[in-house]
């Protein structure tokens, strides 16, 4: 074995030594490092003949080569070794079931709400949606509630910044605000006709939307939704919102032997006022009578704030709590848990 061969043959042995990425390269320096053998022998061929640095060149290129083809080998050999110590400590046992992704859905509240829009849409009723930050005049004095109405207390309506000491803003205590908002709307869109003294189309739309009271318990909570309703025209009795409503909660319910009835109440914006209660004949609920919803004719100075003759148009509202018909449809009897945000509560409605 000649003095090149001796040489390659160190340099594998060395190199299949190193057991990790910086042993290759102590050890590829001591041969081809910048005073390597394998330099040191190219700079010892200075002194040699023209003929001599041919040949003697070519032998050592051929012994680098080798050396160098080591080299690499043994750094994939080490980074192949790195790879399967890494795989075997993040293996995966491919033998377990896959983690699927849960699919989502609509809250139980938001699928009564669709419900309810659903359902009055097909009577030709319009959706309006608006400000839960509202004023108070939307709010109260356009609803014919006065001043010293309990309902304005600081202990019954989150008031926040923004209006004036006579007109403060507030988070909205019901959806009945938008009734009037839409109205006054319509009224402007049709005030050619109006002033023309002809008629202009009936006012026919529900406000679904969050509202804000303070009061929290089983049955109420801060916020909460209503689903406010209005139909004004020149001939809308009390009649219609008897037809209406029935067969708003017999379509709702799915159920067609439903009883309602209408209790005497007062409402600072309709007169006469009624409560609306239903009462299932089958079920677990049979039998009992449950109030779902407020109603009435529109007062006089309610359709005047919209901007009409309430002598010449005439109607009725009503308002209802989604989430107590939520309630009802699903058998739930704690409000509260819509609002947790528990999941497994929550996946029973999709």
């Amino acid at each position: 074995m000649n003095e090149l061969d001796s040489l390659v043959e160190s340099a594998q042995q060395l190199f299949a030594q190193a057991v990790t990425p910086a042993d290759l390269e102590n050890a590829k320096a001591q041969f081809l490092g910048k005073s390597g053998r394998v330099t040191e022998l190219m700079k010892g061929m200075a002194q040699l003949s023209v003929e001599e640095k041919k040949s003697r060149g070519a032998a050592i290129n051929v012994a680098k080569q080798a050396i160098e083809a080591a080299l690499t080998a043994r750094r994939q050999a080490l980074a192949d070794a790195e790879l399967q110590t890494q795989l075997k400590a993040e293996a995966l046992d491919v033998s377990l079931p896959g983690r699927r992704r849960g699919q989502g859905g609509l809250h139980p509240v938001s699928l009564t709400l669709e419900r309810i829009e659903g359902i009055f849409a097909s009577m030709g009723f319009d959706v309006a949606d608006g400000p839960e930050i509202e004023s108070d005049w939307f709010n109260f004095t356009a609803l014919n509630t006065p001043e010293d109405h309990p309902a304005r207390s600081m202990h019954d309506t989150f008031y926040v910044e923004g209006g004036t000491e006579t007109a403060p803003n507030l988070l909205r205590t019901h959806t009945s605000p938008m009734q009037v908002r839409y109205a006054v709307q319509h009224v402007k869109k049709y005030q050619a006709l109006l002033d023309a003294g002809q008629s202009m189309p009936e006012i026919r739309v529900i406000a679904p939307g969050r509202t804000y009271r303070v009061d929290s318990d089983a049955t109420h909570s801060p916020m909460f939704h209503q689903c406010e309703g209005i139909w004004i025209g020149e001939n809308v009795s009390f009649k219609d919102l008897k037809v209406v409503f029935t067969d708003f909660c017999r379509t709702f319910f799915e159920s067609d032997d439903l009883v309602l009835r209408f209790r005497p109440s007062f409402f600072p914006f309709t007169e006469p006022s009624a409560e609306i209660d239903i009462q299932f004949q089958t079920g677990p609920l049979a039998g009992k009578w449950l109030e779902v919803a407020g109603s009435g004719q529109v007062h006089p100075n309610v359709v005047r704030n919209m901007g009409l003759d309430p002598e010449k148009y005439i109607g009725f509202a009503f308002g209802m709590g989604p989430d107590r018909l939520t309630m009802l449809r699903y058998g739930v009897n704690d409000l509260r848990l819509f609002f947790d945000g528990d999941i497994r509560f929550l996946s029973q409605f999709q």
